[in-house]
C-alpha cells in the first residue's frame, strides 16, 4: 500500500475504528446544560469521578440552569467535590451561568444560535474555559461542527505519525477537522450500516460503547458534526484500551495495521 498522508490517516483511522465499533453514544447526557456542567468537571479528572457529581447535583435537583443560578456556593463546592478542584469548577460553573444570563438571557437556544466562531471566542474569553472545554460545549451541547481534541488525540496522532507532539492545540483541530470532511462523501464507510450499532459494556468487549444511547448522544446533527462527535469517541475509546501512555498495545489494537504502512513523517504546523 502507497504511503498515507496526515489526511488519509485520520480518515482511515476513523474508518477502521468505525467499522470495529460502531457509534460510542458521546455525550451521555439528558440535557444540554448537563453536557455543559460535564465539560467543566471533566477537567482533570476521570469520567467516572464527574459521574459522581452529576449524580449528586441531579439528587439534589441542582442539574439545570436555575440549580446553580440560585446554589450556594459551598453547597454546590460539596455536591461537586468529587470531581477535584471542586472550589474553582464551582466558581467557573457560576461564571458561566452570569455569562449566559448577562449575554443571552438565560438561553441556551439563543447562545448556541451564534456563529460558532463567536460562540468559541466568547467561551475562550471566560474564566477556566480552555478550548477542549469550549469545543466540547460547541461540539456536544450545541452541535457545532468543532473538533475536540484531547490528550488521547495527541497521543493517537503522534504515535501514528500524524502530527509532531509539540503541534499546537489548533494545529490539531484544523487538521482533523479538514480529513474529516471527507466523511461526507458516499464513498467513507459509515457508522450507521456498522454491524458494531449494538450496545455493549466496554468491560466485555473493548472498543465497543461504554454508554447507552442517550438524549444527547442521539441529538439531532450535520453529518460534519456527526463525524467530530464519533471520531473523538471513537480515540477515546482507542486511548483508553489500546493506545495507552506509557506503552500502545499496538498488537493487539484495530489500528495496528496502520503502523505497519510506511507514512510520511509527522508534520509540526504553526498555527497564526
Amino acid at each position: 500500500m502507497p504511503a498515507l498522508s496526515a489526511e488519509e490517516k485520520i480518515v482511515e483511522i476513523y474508518s477502521t475504528l468505525a467499522r470495529a465499533w460502531g457509534p460510542q453514544h458521546w455525550w451521555p447526557a439528558q440535557s444540554r446544560f448537563e453536557v455543559i456542567v460535564g465539560a467543566y468537571l471533566t477537567q482533570n479528572t476521570s469520567w467516572i469521578n464527574v459521574e459522581i457529581a452529576l449524580k449528586k447535583l441531579r439528587a439534589a435537583k441542582m442539574l439545570n440552569l436555575e440549580g446553580i443560578r440560585r446554589i450556594r456556593m459551598r453547597r454546590l463546592e460539596q455536591l461537586i467535590r468529587a470531581s477535584g478542584y471542586f472550589r474553582q469548577k464551582a466558581r467557573k460553573l457560576k461564571i458561566f451561568v452570569k455569562f449566559l444570563d448577562r449575554n443571552y438571557g438565560g438561553s441556551l437556544t439563543n447562545m448556541f444560535a451564534q456563529p460558532t466562531a463567536k460562540l468559541r471566542g466568547q467561551l475562550l474569553a471566560l474564566n477556566g474555559v480552555g478550548p477542549e472545554t469550549a469545543d466540547s460545549i460547541l461540539l456536544y451541547a450545541g452541535q457545532h461542527p468543532v473538533f475536540v481534541v484531547d490528550a488521547y488525540t495527541r497521543r493517537l496522532a503522534t504515535r501514528h505519525g500524524i502530527l509532531h507532539e509539540r503541534s499546537t492545540y489548533e494545529d490539531f483541530r484544523h487538521l482533523f477537522e479538514s480529513a474529516l470532511g471527507r466523511l461526507d462523501s458516499p464513498s467513507t464507510p459509515s457508522l450507521s450500516s456498522n454491524a458494531g450499532t449494538r450496545v455493549l459494556a466496554a468491560s466485555s468487549q473493548p472498543g465497543m460503547a461504554a454508554h447507552s444511547p442517550s438524549r444527547m448522544s442521539a441529538a439531532k446533527r450535520t453529518p460534519l458534526a456527526q463525524a467530530f462527535n464519533e471520531m473523538h469517541g471513537l480515540i477515546v475509546s482507542a486511548g483508553k484500551q489500546y493506545c495507552l501512555k506509557a506503552k500502545g498495545r499496538c498488537e493487539s489494537c484495530p489500528l495496528g495495521h496502520l503502523l505497519k504502512i510506511e507514512s510520511t513523517p509527522p508534520r509540526q504546523l504553526h498555527s497564526a
